[in-house]
């Protein structure tokens, strides 16, 4: 679900496998979750009861947050978000649920395509609909400065509205003074920090590293190194990209993140868990560390996400998965050559 669903061609120099697509899973929006799936019902139903109840009963920062990407993510919900606006003038929640959804619904009017590839009537509704989601959840912090959910989306809507360095820190800072760990809000501003958007691979790395040592055993913040490394590849020359992935450095910096998260005994399973574990198998694979890389499969199962997986084929992520996974089960044995 992150940073945002792109229909791309895979990058130029991709290294992808010729074999013949394997029959594999499919994308569950749900990813698996159980109340991910409730959610979405309640909301293509336009059943605000349900959705408010949900929603409601979900304490958890990290969860609340996975939960309001699913209302970001469902399509249509701005047909009818406003009734319950009406209805509820005096809860903050409606305006969260519209101010989540706009985030994402800008990101679909400007569509995956390069500055250059976009046309100027998709820059204006990009804009308009980030300045709609803006205000809502503008709203939402001044009525409860303390809603993390709130200030997250506004760090995402940070890089689309190209806010200053110090605004976008700041909205950041807002979400981890009362949940260090939060995990979207770190995802967010490493994509802000990222030389693609405002910032530079080595405040990228920075952001990613200090995030990971910073956080207790078991946390999923060391999969920021993970992304890093693969934004970076993604930024590489074609001719470099083998040779940085596969180097000895990185292979050992990927294994130690995931010693620290996805494979730490403290590590526990929440709403969301498949988007970190389907980083470290991509990242895995590109490095051609297939030990590593069968035991992130192995614990994925089915649950293929389609971010990253688009990053290798924009087409068919779910393919792209099956692939990757079959060459890493096949070669699970092999030690990094």
């Amino acid at each position: 679900m992150w940073p945002f669903r792109k229909k791309q061609q895979p990058p130029t120099g991709a290294r992808i496998r010729q074999a013949a697509p394997p029959t594999g899973p499919t994308i569950d929006e749900a990813m698996g979750d159980p109340g991910a799936r409730h959610l979405r019902t309640a909301l293509e139903q336009r059943d605000r009861v349900g959705v408010r109840d949900f929603l409601n009963s979900v304490e958890h920062p990290d969860d609340r947050a996975f939960y309001l990407g699913v209302c970001a993510d469902t399509a249509g919900v701005q047909d009818w978000i406003g009734d319950w606006i009406a209805a509820e003038p005096h809860s903050t929640l409606p305006l969260l649920v519209r101010g989540c959804h706009a985030v994402y619904w800008a990101w679909e009017a400007r569509g995956g395509a390069t500055a250059e590839n976009t046309s100027q009537g998709q820059f204006q509704g990009f804009f308009e609909r980030l300045r709609l989601a803006e205000n809502c959840l503008d709203e939402v912090v001044d009525r409860d400065p303390t809603d993390t959910t709130a200030w997250t989306f506004l760090v995402t809507a940070a890089r689309g509205r190209q806010v200053g360095r110090d605004e976008a820190v700041r909205r950041f800072d807002q979400v981890v003074r009362r949940h260090p760990t939060h995990l979207i809000a770190h995802r967010q501003m490493l994509q802000f920090l990222c030389r693609k958007w405002f910032g530079s691979t080595e405040e990228m790395f920075d952001f990613a590293r200090t995030a990971a040592a910073g956080a207790p055993g078991g946390s999923l913040l060391p999969e920021l190194v993970a992304v890093a490394h693969i934004e970076h590849w993604l930024d590489l020359p074609s001719e470099e990209k083998d040779p940085y992935i596969m180097s000895s450095a990185v292979r050992a910096e990927l294994r130690a993140a995931a010693e620290r998260s996805v494979w730490h005994p403290d590590y526990q399973r929440r709403p969301g868990w498949p988007s970190a574990f389907n980083s470290f198998a991509l990242a895995f694979s590109f490095a051609e560390d297939y030990p590593a890389a069968a035991a992130v499969f192995d614990a994925i199962g089915d649950n293929v996400t389609e971010w990253p997986w688009y990053y290798s084929s924009g087409s068919d992520p779910a393919g792209r998965f099956a692939t990757w996974r079959d060459l890493a089960l096949a070669r699970r044995h092999e030690p990094p050559r």
